[in-house]
């Protein structure tokens, strides 16, 4: 049943049959194998999205979409220009921290390069900066979004993994730290290489004004993430304050969004709050076959028959997971592979939360690497370059990457909230 289950999803995907519909036609086919009514199908679709937490993706989706399209990234960019113009190659740095505070805003990969980008690729190519490795720094920086909390694919891992969506935001912080420093030591390392300019000298005058801009952008992840950890709201009931802010924020306060804007970015957040949902929905009729036929616990066993080092098992895993990103959409990876890995998991004692940090910044990962690099298409958009310039010039900050990866794999104690 495990092997008629996966050829028929990988056959489906060959054929360019959506990864949603892959997913519940495979369930489909083994349920008719198995002389299963196929009225369960209908019954686990509507199951797996019946989640208090995963009312927090559409909303989450929603806000950042709405801070994205906004002037507020623009000010919040303006303000990390301000405080770090003046080293040499500042502006990659600047990047980077853009890329890093948008992800405490918005939760997703592409919602991050898009904002961030839209500001600062123009910028950086006016200013001489090598415009390929520039859009991919932009992109690298956008795998950020859903590593430091609010973050998508955690909700949906915690909703899974039956795990705490609270504890999981708070060990994302570490693991967005070090790979925003990785990044920001690789740009700087360009930058001296290429002879990158200085910006503007420091002025403390221009940052106190900047900053008075920003503030309110500023003030988004504070009230979110404060309200989260401080108890007063759910990671769920945050994303709904998280909308509402963003929408008085937009405009009332920097008066960039009239009705016609809201309605717009509305049906766009509709969008892709259906692909991810549709997707869930579909994964019900999958999870129910893999736990009827047991088939996590087969692979499980079968893994441990070859080596029960969790070392080496771990490093199995790592490699399925960054396999995975490459061909494999995040919200798709983590939904499919969850259930399977998660036997494997319990049999070694590793805690589920490591794990789940450590499969979503894998996945995360994938959204630079073609050919599904969601990142780099968003990127390309934006600058025009083809995605194979960018993919050449992103191989730096893949490896820096892929080198936190393993060290977050390796090293829990890195992340103070596993200890």
């Amino acid at each position: 049943m495990a092997a008629l289950l996966f050829i028929a999803f990988i056959i489906l995907l060959i054929l360019g049959v959506p990864v949603a519909f892959s997913i519940v036609l495979s369930s489909v086919v083994v349920m008719l194998k198995g002389d299963v009514p196929l009225l369960m199908t209908v019954q686990r679709m509507f199951t797996a999205t019946d989640s208090f937490s995963l009312i927090a993706v559409p909303f989450f989706i929603f806000a950042g979409d709405l801070m994205a399209k906004g002037k507020v990234s623009k000010v919040l960019v303006e303000f990390a220009e301000a405080l770090l113009g003046m080293i040499k190659g500042g502006l990659s740095i600047v990047s980077v921290l853009a890329g890093m505070f948008f992800a405490a805003i918005s939760g997703s990969g592409a919602a991050t390069t898009a904002a961030v980008g839209a500001t600062l690729i123009p910028e950086l190519k006016k200013r001489g900066y090598n415009e390929a490795k520039s859009t991919a720094l932009v992109a690298a920086a956008g795998t950020i979004g859903v590593v430091i909390p609010p973050s998508v694919p955690m909700v949906l891992y915690a909703v899974i993994a039956e795990e705490s969506v609270n504890t999981l935001f708070k060990n994302g912080f570490v693991p967005g730290i070090l790979m925003g420093a990785i990044l920001i030591a690789l740009s700087l390392f360009e930058a001296a290489k290429n002879n990158y300019p200085k910006g503007a000298s420091f002025s403390l005058r221009n940052v106190c004004k900047t900053f008075l801009k920003a503030i309110w952008g500023i003030l988004m992840p504070v009230i979110i993430l404060g309200g989260i950890f401080s108890g007063y709201f759910t990671p769920s009931e945050a994303a709904d304050v998280a909308v509402i802010y963003a929408i008085l924020v937009s405009a009332f306060v920097y008066r960039d969004m009239g009705p016609k804007e809201l309605f717009n970015i509305m049906k766009g957040s509709a969008k892709t709050s259906a692909v991810i949902m549709i997707i869930i929905s579909c994964s019900g009729p999958f999870g129910w076959v893999l736990a009827n036929w047991k088939i996590p616990e087969s692979i499980a066993s079968s893994v441990l028959s070859v080596s029960t080092n969790p070392y080496i098992i771990m490093f199995l895993i790592a490699v399925i997971i960054l396999i995975a990103g490459v061909f494999m959409e995040t919200s798709s990876a983590i939904i499919i592979l969850t259930p399977v890995f998660l036997p494997l998991v319990k049999a070694m004692n590793i805690s589920l939360v490591h794990f789940g940090i450590v499969f979503v910044v894998g996945i995360a990962i994938g959204m630079i690497t073609p050919p599904v690099a969601i990142n780099l298409f968003v990127a390309s958009g934006i600058t025009g370059l083809p995605i194979e310039k960018i993919a050449k010039a992103i191989i730096p900050y893949l490896l820096g990457l892929v080198l936190i990866f393993f060290l977050i794999l390796y090293v829990p104690m890195l992340i103070p909230g596993l200890m």
